[in-house]
């Protein structure tokens, strides 16, 4: 595996992406599959730690997956469920969302990663492991990094861009001087996989009650994946934490243990909730838990990283190909820094009813859920947050009604959308019987009769639409795009 450090020189990679987690591997992965020479460091050593929080994928994920031909094998691996519980009373059908993927998908980050390392080594990235960032400086031309390779020592490497995809603690935000702000939200809670005696009914288990809250999921080889909070007992991260406690959280959240047993991994950690004000300084760029932590309610951070990849990597290969103006790079800034805003507030909403210890509290989440239960649109729209779905991005002024929205994997006469954008460029829509110069796009008619001429992005959103365009028209939007 080219994962192995090479001592001899190497030309400068166009783009340095750092961080092997799922969102700097998918970005990576998306960059060489589209000819750009990436180098992705990492300061860990090779190996896939299956000690990772993130067990679930949502809707738009999955799509975007499937765009990439990995949807289907990671489907495989994992278990569907196309329920949503949150509390007692807060029950999210999922059966009826607008997506092939009309379900949540329970599959441990570990999975996740092996599958978009695989990919992304076969695409050609170069992987440096062992080698941290120290420190950082960019000019008008490019970004060099200081960084500590495996025996201590110490080089200099520089990319014409850098993609900060480096977690919590990011080295390469804190080099370009952005702040974190926001709080620990959640402190003292506890994440356990063990064997279980007695088998959940449900693929997820989740409740608050009380004091106490408690979430249970599975992985393929029999353990579960436990993650609790006891308000009654807050204590700093570094306080032991034995099995008896898991145990005694779960019961009071859940009303059983289901007879733990055989911890292979414990530990406490605290949950923040931060957003970089940033998500891009010069040439240097951050995606996922760089630029934006949550809670774990809803199961939205390692998603909400992904879609961060997907949004950044065709504007990346986009300018360093040529086809596409440094503007280009300034729309991840206002395209995925509300979306991260929007994804705090939800997961934010969702862990505040949890704790709720008041009785008024207690009655207002009682209250929140039957609304939500009942009333369709507002459950829509919980949904679409949740899954990624509903989310759309700015159109300019008398844009046609569809820019920036989502396309769903809608039937072609040549076959499915997300087949079509397997090949990582622009996909035109016409009318059937309607020919025309596609340029760098892939070329395809609606099944139906439907008369609407789409321009979709690489990444699944309508750049462009019009209502019996003309081949002039097309000729403009594929020419502003780059795609001409």
């Amino acid at each position: 595996m080219n994962g192995t450090q090479d001592s001899n020189a190497t030309p400068d990679p166009a783009v340095i992406v750092v961080g092997c987690g799922p969102t700097g591997l998918l970005l990576a992965g998306d960059l060489a599959a589209a000819g750009v020479p990436v180098t992705l460091l990492e300061k860990r050593p090779h190996g896939i730690s299956n000690l990772s929080r993130a067990l679930v994928l949502h809707a738009r994920t999955l799509e975007q997956l499937d765009a990439r031909g990995l949807a289907d094998e990671l489907e495989a691996k994992g278990r569907t469920l196309d329920r949503l519980r949150l509390f007692a009373r807060l029950d999210v059908g999922l059966d009826k969302l607008p997506s092939r993927y009309n379900h949540l998908l329970v599959l441990p980050q570990y999975e996740v990663e092996r599958v978009l390392e695989r990919r992304a080594v076969e695409a050609g990235v170069d992987f440096r492991y062992e080698s941290e960032v120290t420190g950082l400086t960019q000019d008008a031309d490019g970004v060099t990094l200081q960084v500590r390779g495996p025996g201590g020592e110490s080089s200099t490497r520089r990319a014409a861009y850098v993609v900060g995809a480096d977690g919590l603690h990011s080295p390469v935000r804190k080099a370009i001087g952005l702040p974190f702000p926001g709080k620990s939200a959640i402190r003292s809670l506890v994440l356990a996989d063990v064997k279980l005696a007695e088998k959940p009914a449900s693929v997820l288990t989740v409740n608050a009650a009380g004091d106490a809250f408690a979430f249970i999921a599975p992985f393929a080889d029999g353990y579960y994946r436990v993650i609790g909070w006891n308000r009654a007992h807050n204590v700093p991260d570094s306080e032991p934490l034995d099995l008896e406690e898991v145990k005694e959280i779960t019961r009071l959240a859940l009303g059983r243990d289901y007879g733990m047993h055989d911890a292979r991994w414990m530990s406490r950690f605290h949950s923040d909730e931060r957003q970089a004000p940033a998500y891009r300084v010069g040439r240097v760029f951050l995606a996922g838990d760089a630029a934006h932590v949550h809670t774990p309610a809803g199961g939205q951070g390692m998603n909400t990283g992904l879609q961060d990849a997907v949004n950044l990597s065709w504007k990346l290969a986009a300018t360093v190909n040529g086809r596409a103006s440094e503007g280009l790079l300034d729309t991840y800034q206002s395209e995925r820094h509300p979306i991260g805003k929007a994804v705090l507030r939800s997961s934010g909403g969702i862990v505040r009813l949890a704790m709720a210890k008041r009785p008024w509290t207690i009655a207002a989440r009682a209250v929140f859920a039957s609304f939500v239960n009942a009333v369709r649109p507002v459950r829509e729209k919980a949904i679409g947050q949740i899954t990624g779905i509903g989310y759309s991005y700015p159109a300019p002024k008398g844009a046609h009604r569809l820019t920036g929205r989502r396309t769903p994997d809608v039937a072609l006469k040549e076959g499915r959308l997300y087949e079509a954008l397997r090949e990582g460029e622009f996909v035109l829509i016409a009318p059937v019987g309607a020919e025309y110069d596609a340029g760098r796009a892939v070329a395809r008619h609606w099944a139906s009769d439907r008369r609407t001429t789409v321009l979709v992005r690489p990444d699944g959103y309508v750049a462009w639409a019009a209502e019996e365009a003309d081949a002039g028209e097309i000729r403009a939007a594929l020419g502003e795009w780059g795609a001409a």
